[in-house]
Formats: C-alpha cells, sequence, structure tokens
C-alpha cells in the first residue's frame, strides 16, 4: 500500500468517526431536549445515592415536571433513593462555573425565608445534596431559577465517569 492510499483511508477513518460521535450526540440532544444530555459526578455530595465517577443521564426540564423533596414526600414519588428528583444546574446561573447536581427540596417565591432566615432574592428551587447537613442556599447559589437548570437526572450509570474525571485533575 502506498502512503496516499493509507493517507487517504486514515482520513476517511477519522471522517467516519466523527460523523458516528455527530450522530450520537445530536440523537442524545434530540432524545434528551438538553446539552449536556450526560454528566459525571465529581463530588461526593450525592452518596450513599449517587458516587463520584457515576455519568447521569438527563432530560430537559421542559420535557419533564420537576417534583421536590416536599412533593414528592406527600405523593410517595422517589428518584435515585429520596423523595424528589436530582436536578443539575449552574449556580447563579453562571454558566462558567461547574454545574451542581443536588435534589430539589422545596420551591420558594421571592421575598419567602430562606433556610438561613433571609429573603430569598428570587423565586426558585432549594436544593440540597443527599449527603450533606446544610441546604446550597444561600451558601452556593441563590435559589435555583428554572432557566439555570441544565437537566433532571433520570438514569445512572456507575463508574463509566471516572474516565472523564480523570482529565479534568
Amino acid at each position: 500500500m502506498d502512503v496516499k492510499t493509507k493517507v487517504m483511508n486514515f482520513l476517511k477513518d477519522i471522517v467516519s468517526t466523527l460523523i458516528i460521535v455527530a450522530v450520537i450526540i445530536g440523537l442524545g440532544i434530540a432524545i434528551t431536549g438538553t446539552w449536556p444530555f450526560m454528566v459525571a459526578v465529581e463530588s461526593g455530595s450525592m452518596v450513599p445515592h449517587m458516587y463520584r465517577g457515576d455519568v447521569v443521564l438527563l432530560v430537559s426540564p421542559e420535557r419533564t415536571n420537576i417534583i421536590t423533596w416536599e412533593e414528592g414526600k406527600k405523593i410517595g414519588y422517589k428518584s435515585f433513593g429520596n423523595y424528589g428528583d436530582v436536578i443539575v444546574y449552574y449556580p447563579n446561573g453562571n454558566k462558567g462555573t461547574t454545574p451542581i447536581i443536588h435534589r430539589a427540596m422545596f420551591w420558594i417565591e421571592k421575598g419567602q425565608p430562606m433556610p438561613n432566615g433571609e429573603p430569598a432574592p428570587n423565586s426558585g428551587y432549594i436544593t440540597k445534596g443527599d449527603h450533606n447537613a446544610m441546604f446550597d442556599q444561600p451558601y452556593l447559589s441563590k435559589p435555583v431559577k428554572k432557566e439555570w437548570i441544565v437537566g433532571v437526572a433520570k438514569f445512572r450509570i456507575p463508574f463509566i465517569g471516572y474516565f472523564r474525571l480523570i482529565f479534568s485533575w
């Protein structure tokens, strides 16, 4: 095989790989309605229901109802071993930061007291990691506005997120 044939075969392999990746991404977005539609859990804040290195598949908040812990307890709805839904959100809507994956505990309106007693600067979800003793608000984020939510966690794949985490250290 000459050099030209080897180069052409290599380029075909690259193009076919890129097409396959594009199809997977396109299908993922089409099915879930969000990007990213998969995230790797980076901390232990959701133990014992999610672990560092798990990959979590998300669905757009526009494609599902977010059920808080408070609502879930009333109707018996659980996800990932506890009442209510787990959401992935950008703290304070800042897309330049790492998203947080925590449980939506309850909804509050602007001006209502947050867990620390301060009035909420906006309406939104109060969130908390299942392993954490304290709510996220007001320490990590203001109450989470719906537009700050990347997705609602629907499925967990253990361990495969470690590959992604290796590259983020």
